[in-house]
């Protein structure tokens, strides 16, 4: 085979690059020469997919439960602070009852800020560490209700009963929602995150109550629980979108922003 003088010159200068350098295959034929081909195509190997189509595929698989998680987040951040709220009517602010308050409004935070994440492209990684993270702050507001209810054994035990009543539901939400991202970097099928979502949604639909119990009278606790009820049906709603559970539709005129 013989080759053309400017073509013999692009071999010896393919040839004299030096080995850090990354070049493009090249494939010598008859009639046309010197050729550049260059594949757009990573192979697959044993059926495996590269890292990046595997992002691909998983954010697209969990935006659809971005806007209830999104809801979600806002909600259970909003019950956090009027919690702290009540503990100041209580007078008892500063305390281990405020203190899980917060980190109730912190776990808010990180699932909406996890909400937004499902919306871009490979930001699965940030949906893992703001869900975890959510869940380590419901657990460790969890362990701030066994301190409220060493403090409250002081003076009120049967207000100790019911804060103690608040602790499992509590640190069920936080080992579900830890465990959601935990799925999400083993890369495990979205029907078992969509069921962890859904379990803590219904932990939080349990926890309603009892924080509602610790100060019935106070509207701040009213709004507390409803927004915690709303921030765990919205949670059980994003679980569904993973899992490909059917979501029941308002009936009748319920679809209208504010009812009738």
């Amino acid at each position: 085979m013989k080759l053309s003088t400017p073509s013999l010159c692009l071999v010896i200068a393919l040839l004299s690059v030096p080995s850090p350098c990354i070049a493009f295959p090249v494939s010598i034929s008859p009639k046309n020469g010197l050729q550049r081909t260059v594949s757009l195509i990573t192979p697959v190997k044993n059926g495996m997919v590269g890292n990046n189509e595997r992002n691909l595929r998983l954010h697209a698989s969990l935006r659809p439960a971005a806007e209830p998680l999104l809801a979600s987040g806002k909600a259970l951040a909003r019950s956090g602070e009027l919690l702290v709220d009540t503990t100041t009517s209580l007078e008892m602010y500063g305390g281990a009852l405020s203190a899980a308050g917060a980190g109730v409004r912190n776990a808010g935070d990180c699932v909406a800020q996890a909400a937004a994440s499902c919306r871009f492209k490979t930001a699965a990684e940030l949906v893992c560490d703001e869900l975890r993270e959510a869940g380590l702050c419901l657990t460790e507001a969890s362990g701030k209700l066994k301190l409220a209810v060493e403090e409250a054994m002081v003076d009120d035990a049967e207000f100790a009963v019911i804060v103690e009543s608040s602790i499992p539901a509590m640190a069920k939400c936080g080992t579900s929602l830890e465990a959601a991202g935990a799925g999400i970097m083993q890369r495990i099928p979205l029907v078992e995150i969509g069921n962890r979502l859904e379990e803590a949604g219904e932990s939080l639909k349990d926890l309603s109550g009892t924080v509602l119990k610790i100060a019935e009278e106070r509207d701040e606790t009213k709004l507390s629980s409803q927004r915690m009820e709303f921030a765990g049906s919205k949670m059980i709603e994003a679980g569904n979108m993973l899992s490909g559970t059917p979501v029941e539709k308002p009936k009748g005129k319920g679809w209208l922003k504010g009812g009738l």
